[in-house]
């Protein structure tokens, strides 16, 4: 099972809460939500129910029923719940408005219940919907105070509020938005990176397909034989044009850099040991011949993101691990781990959390699983596994490391 990953500005990763204690806390904050508009309403029916009369009643009524509209019921949709609650405050401050302006409770219990409804209608909702149903609930909270005999100063708060609830949300929105794009962005930009080295590994493989054949069409007698080698080489040739075409369509712009390995990633190591603290790596014995080139180039995004992460973060670290051992019967794990406090939540224009993200598409896509989290003794820890990479003993130049 995949986790998801988290940046080391987050918390720390926690398990999620089994299902019944979900149900539990959703039920205890709907009860929350109701008992504090249950005591508003309650407060308002003591004082409108002083001097009973029909626009009182009409006035206490809607307040219930937009009240028990704000109470994020299971199974009723927000969508839903807002609607029925604009209709019937609206409704009622036209009717109120044209029978009777002496009331001197207008409904506070119905005004924070509109707005409680506002807030998640403009972030959650699409946007049609957010714009039509927000802007009917605004004006329901904004209209509410209207129905008392004195309405200046309540329409007034009552608009203040609702205009602060409105910019709050929308803000959310905006960065809710920006976030979903940049992180959309990253992981396209890293499928198209992958897309580009299975390219290269997969063309040469077909290529070596089609050189077999052609060397068994013209060393092998004329008969069947010949026929099924010139048919692989035909297949061949137009696996390698359409994955051509396919990756060219995926690619940003024509690179021709090689798929880096396991060497890379040593000098990685090595590399980033010369302006940062010490970094080890450590390669299990006889690994690197195992390891297949998607693999390899897999383990090499992840400790690549990892250092820069370890380097941006954890200025304060005094030593860098890097471990790639077996996993399973025939799986790795990758294991980068240092000694650093987890620093403060980094700005969006460092970055964010999106390598992360990053990392975690290559080696989903891949098939295996990677966490980050607060290490076991202390720092902190990236760990990717990747199952089904090892095969036998081969002398693929770029899975070998020094």
């Amino acid at each position: 099972m995949t986790m998801f990953p988290e940046t080391r500005s987050d918390p720390p990763p926690r398990d999620p809460p089994p299902r019944s204690a979900r149900r539990v806390r959703g039920a205890v904050a709907r009860g929350a939500v109701a008992a504090v508009l249950a005591g508003l309403i309650a407060a308002e029916g003591v004082v409108l129910g002083g001097q009973p009369t029909a626009p009182r009643a009409i006035a206490l009524a809607a307040g219930v029923v937009v009240c028990l509209c704000a109470v994020p019921w299971p199974g009723v949709r927000l969508e839903v719940r807002g609607t029925v609650a604009a209709a019937v405050s609206l409704a009622t401050t036209v009717v109120l408005l044209s029978v009777d302006r002496s009331l001197r409770d207008w409904g506070l219990g119905e005004s924070l219940a509109l707005l409680l409804l506002l807030g998640p209608v403009l972030r959650r909702s699409a946007a049609p919907t957010a714009a039509r149903l927000g802007a009917a609930l605004a004006v329901a909270a904004v209209g509410a105070p209207a129905r008392d005999a004195h309405p200046g100063p309540f329409t007034l708060a009552a608009a203040t509020m609702t205009a602060l609830v409105c910019a709050h949300t929308l803000s959310l929105r905006a960065y809710d938005t920006r976030r979903l794009a940049e992180l959309r962005a990253v992981r396209g930009q890293e499928r198209r990176e992958l897309a580009r080295e299975l390219h290269d590994l997969v063309a040469h493989h077909i290529a070596g397909i089609v050189v077999l054949a052609q060397a068994g069409r013209w060393t092998g007698a004329d008969g069947p034989g010949t026929e099924a080698f010139a048919r692989i080489e035909k297949e061949g040739d137009e696996a390698l044009a359409s994955m051509h075409r396919l990756v060219g369509l995926l690619r940003d712009s024509a690179r021709t850099e090689p798929v880096a390995g396991l060497k890379e990633v040593r000098e990685l190591v090595d590399t980033f040991s010369r302006t940062g603290p010490p970094a080890e790596f450590d390669l299990a014995p006889g690994l690197a011949a195992r390891v297949d080139r998607a693999s390899a180039a897999a383990v090499h995004r992840v400790v690549r993101e990892a250092l820069t992460n370890v380097r941006r973060h954890a200025r304060d670290a005094t030593w860098v691990k890097v471990s790639l051992e077996p996993y399973g019967a025939d799986g790795l794990r990758l294991t980068v781990r240092d000694d650093g406090r987890s620093a403060a939540p980094a700005p969006e224009s460092q970055g964010g959390g999106f390598g992360v993200a990053g990392m975690a598409e290559r080696v989903e896509a891949l098939g295996g699983s990677l966490t980050a989290g607060p290490g076991p003794e202390g720092g902190w820890q990236v760990q990717a596994l990747l199952p089904a990479t090892l095969s036998a003993a081969r002398t693929d130049r770029g899975s070998t490391a020094p």
